[in-house]
């Protein structure tokens, strides 16, 4: 027996869990970086010191795109009601 979903519920649910990947995503990766960074730094002596945090660049520009996406998911309000607002401005207009 297949049940039914309402399709908005269902939609904000699909894009909870797209986040929750994409979060996960980004720590896994991230601290994968940094170890790398950390490692070449402080356990190789024949390499040449690079003080510069280069992970940095791939945390800072991929976690502004992570705010977005938790934004875009999170915060954007009731959609339905922000529908039924706006249409009550439109008819107060007229």
């Amino acid at each position: 027996m297949e049940t039914q979903h309402d399709p908005l519920l269902w939609k904000q649910a699909k894009e909870r869990v797209g986040f929750r990947m994409h979060l996960r995503t980004y720590l896994i990766i991230n601290i994968g970086l940094w170890l790398i960074w950390a490692v070449t730094l402080f356990m190789i002596p024949s390499r040449p010191r690079v003080y510069f945090p280069w992970p940095l660049f791939a945390s800072f520009g991929w976690g502004i795109g992570l705010v977005s996406h938790y934004l875009s998911v999170y915060r954007r309000g009731n959609q339905r009601d922000m529908v039924e607002e706006e249409y009550q401005k439109l008819l107060a207009r007229q």
